[in-house]
């Protein structure tokens, strides 16, 4: 009876995971598939997958990308305009998740809450951009590469330049064809 019992729970916790969502961010460089933390970061999450299953994403571009940081996008097209957003998230940066090297964060101004459709992908580890490590909200890290950490490399050593008020921006578009659902 006591083995069934523990047979049963084991099972049962077995069956109640929740498997993680993951999606593919399809750009010109590459398919690079992320595991998204529903679990750390709920809203910010729920935020993103909005945007990706409203068609947001398709066909902007990486409009920062600095090599040996990060690589930046979500929120412009290819002629440099900003898209339109929804409200922005609230920040949910405490969450335990560092921004490690193949982390996505979201990209916000100084204010922790402003977070809307930009995400970044950290090339290496930026420990500085964490919750408290300079006394105050870091970045919200939402998710991690699982496959195309490759393209993101990539992506960060595209010769880049200043256009208008923009810094790092690749002479050569780098475009988010569209961001879908794995499952």
């Amino acid at each position: 009876m006591r083995k069934t019992l523990i047979t049963s729970l084991a099972l049962l916790a077995f069956c109640t995971q929740v498997e993680a969502t993951e999606v593919d961010i399809l750009t010109s460089q590459g398919t690079v598939r992320v595991d998204l933390n529903d679990e750390a970061a709920p809203k910010t999450v729920a935020n993103f997958l909005r945007y990706a299953d409203e068609g947001f994403y398709n066909d902007t571009i990486f409009h920062r990308v600095i090599r040996g940081f990060m690589v930046q996008g979500g929120g412009f097209t290819k002629d440099l305009e900003r898209k339109k957003t929804h409200q922005a998230v609230a920040y949910e940066g405490d969450n335990g998740l560092a921004n490690n090297r193949g982390t996505l964060a979201m990209a916000r101004t100084q204010d922790p809450n402003s977070a809307t459709s930009q995400f970044f992908i950290n090339q290496v580890d930026n420990a500085f951009l964490n919750h408290g490590s300079r006394g105050g909200a870091g970045y919200t890290v939402f998710g991690t590469v699982v496959l195309g950490m490759d393209i993101v490399d990539d992506i960060s050593a595209v010769p880049t330049s200043n256009v208008g008020p923009y810094q790092n921006v690749p002479t050569t578009p780098v475009v988010i064809k569209s961001i879908v659902r794995v499952n």
